[in-house]
């Protein structure tokens, strides 16, 4: 039988090679966008399997602020709660001679929220767009108690603040007195101090508050955020959650969207609290 000595100098090759392996620098992927979208995005990247030559870089500030990025060249992955806007489209296309790359990720739940004291369980499509546009300013109108009704949103380059003034108010203006709030994170904690206010933002994000069951109409039962109503179109505020990518999908980037999509990526979407892609 022949025995296979390691010589000297193949010994010293391999460790060689192994060096220059070792010292290859990983590439950055950057990811930038949706505040409501941070914690899933970062735990997408927390647990990615394939992570030998790439590293990640997640910060938030916005959907509007991570398409700027996107238009920029300044992110690799924008992620928006919010579909991207035709003229958003034409500068993408005007830079990069592409008019981008929607791909769905997840969807999501927009909740309502009180502070945990807040007797009223329930409100209509109506009464929402009516709090939000200060046409009603006393919880009394709504079944609570007689006390003035204090309004937080997000800022207005948020997706969910232009999701929210889309679908929920019709395209009316918020009312002047509404606090708007830097970051999903902000707006919990503020409504979680103040029993009179009321908030949205994503359901994920719905700790330390109560998210308030949504009716689409004074006839209907209100319904709260879960897998089966968010699919269903049974809860009335529910919408996608985008990648949105300036180029075709290639080596590192592409891998990483094809697991985010992948049974297990979308496991992780559930895990953090979000809803999976509907699968066919």
């Amino acid at each position: 039988m022949k025995i296979f000595r390691l010589t000297a100098p193949y010994i010293a090759s391999f460790l060689l090679l192994t060096l220059v392996a070792l010292a290859l620098p990983k590439q950055k992927l950057t990811i930038k966008g949706s505040d409501t979208m941070v914690i899933l995005v970062q735990r997408w990247t927390e647990v990615y399997p394939d992570k030998t030559n790439v590293e990640f870089q997640v910060t938030g500030g916005g959907s509007g602020t991570g398409i700027a990025a996107l238009i920029n060249g300044t992110t690799d992955i924008c992620s928006s709660s919010r579909p991207i806007k035709k003229e958003e489209v034409a500068q993408l296309e005007a830079k990069f001679g592409y008019k981008g790359l929607e791909i769905r990720v997840a969807m999501d739940g927009l909740a309502i929220y009180v502070h945990k004291s807040n007797p009223v369980k329930q409100l209509t499509m109506a009464q929402i767009k009516d709090i939000f546009t200060g046409k009603v300013t006393n919880w009394k109108a709504v079944g609570g108690a007689d006390k003035p009704i204090l309004l937080y949103s997000r800022e207005n380059n948020s997706g969910t603040y232009e999701f929210f003034k889309e679908h929920v108010l019709n395209k009316q203006d918020f009312a002047s007195n509404a606090q708007h709030m830097a970051g999903t994170a902000a707006l919990i904690n503020a409504v979680s101090k103040d029993p009179n206010s009321i908030g949205f933002g994503g359901a994920a994000y719905a700790k330390n508050v109560k998210a308030v069951a949504v009716a689409k109409d004074a006839t209907s039962k209100g319904v709260v955020p879960s897998d089966a109503a968010i699919h269903s179109g049974e809860y009335p505020i529910s919408r996608f959650l985008y990648f949105y990518l300036n180029q075709k999908p290639a080596g590192n980037v592409k891998k990483f969207i094809d697991w985010v999509l992948s049974p297990a990526g979308q496991k992780v979407v559930t895990e953090v609290g979000y809803y999976p892609l509907k699968r066919k």
